[in-house]
């Protein structure tokens, strides 16, 4: 399939064949499985009841559950694995490297570090005061992971590097304060951090949508940019690319992404790290791939949620042990693979 390009006056748009099949795939998939999800439960409810309910028919039973009880973790979790997608794409562009991840350069483990703050120390219990201490410890390492790789400019191994120092850090500070905490908030807190989408409703959806809706639009802006800096800081700024606001506007952007996700889920591991390498593949282009990841990512977690809620019945098992046995189970095929082609 060649790539074709639309011109509509001053704006052109490069159009992958296959990189728009991909995305109709994944969406059909995505709706696929979460209306299967939403109709999963102890109240079992059919595809079609689901999608009547969704618009005002079916029994006052069937609205009832559908649309007051799963539909907000369905939304959560589309919105935050499409946010997790898309900062996961946004970081592995940035450091140019496939282990840029979110979940692995500490910005996961910042959030999780200002949840714990809040529960611990000031003993917060809505989720709302969590969910901000969340966002404030996601965004202050994220400055401080920036701040401590700049010289000169922010360059990817570096960023790398010093991302998973500040992780480390972070992971030991989040066991002294679980270790610290008495017995009711070191469960609310480990319940917390195994990343679950149990009990979510519509005072979560909101504040991540209204996340999602202002800050995907800001890294898709950059995405031409993005693209242009793939091949090398000197030629991205020969052809007027302001390199370093582009990065810095790029990673603010992703890690807020990450922050608002975490807030809403806790920490979900694996999904911002997969997702767009799972949707290179599927493509088979080159350069970023923001809008495809978020769709891999929504997917990944509602089918992570949905496997969750098949096998080991509903809200036994947390969304996030799934994505971890998932993603560690991917890591383990893709390092077979570049082992058997002679790259390992």
């Amino acid at each position: 399939m060649t790539a074709r390009v639309l011109r509509a006056r001053r704006l052109s748009v490069r159009v992958e064949p296959r990189t728009v099949l991909v995305c109709a795939v994944l969406l059909l998939a995505t709706l696929a499985v979460s209306v299967a999800l939403v109709g999963t439960g102890d109240y079992r409810i059919a595809p079609a009841d689901v999608l009547r309910a969704v618009i005002g028919g079916g029994t006052p039973g069937q609205r009832f559950v559908v649309r007051e009880l799963r539909l907000p973790r369905v939304a959560v979790a589309l919105l935050a694995g499409a946010a997790l997608g898309t900062a996961g794409a946004a970081f592995q562009t940035v450091s140019r490297n496939p282990l840029g991840s979110p979940d692995v350069i500490g910005f996961g483990q910042g959030s999780a570090a200002g949840a714990l703050v809040v529960i611990v120390l000031i003993h917060g219990s809505s989720a709302n005061t969590i969910a901000a201490g969340a966002v404030v410890g996601g965004l202050l390492t994220g400055i401080v992971v920036y701040l401590l790789a700049w010289r000169g400019g922010v360059h990817g191994y570096r960023l790398v590097l010093v991302g998973i120092g500040v992780s480390a850090v972070l992971a030991a500070v989040n066991s002294y304060l679980l270790v610290k905490a008495d017995f009711v908030d070191a469960a609310r807190a480990v319940v917390w951090l195994t990343g679950s989408l149990d009990g979510r409703d519509w005072t979560q959806v909101r504040p991540l949508l209204a996340a999602c809706a202002l800050l995907l639009p800001v890294l898709l802006a950059q995405s031409r940019a993005l693209r242009l800096t793939e091949m090398g800081d000197d030629t991205a700024s020969a052809l007027g690319v302001r390199v370093e606001r582009v990065r810095l506007v790029t990673v603010l952007a992703a890690v807020l992404l990450t922050a608002a996700a975490t807030a809403a889920c806790g920490p979900v591991p694996f999904v911002a790290l997969t997702a767009p390498q799972l949707v290179r593949r599927l493509t088979r282009t080159p350069g970023v791939a923001l809008v495809p990841s978020a769709l891999m990512g929504a997917a990944l977690l509602v089918t992570a949620d949905f496997a969750a809620q098949r096998v080991f019945g509903s809200g036994r098992l947390p969304v996030g042990v799934a994505t971890g046995v998932l993603g560690g189970g991917y890591l383990l095929w893709l390092l077979v693979a570049e082992r058997r082609a002679g790259r390992t």
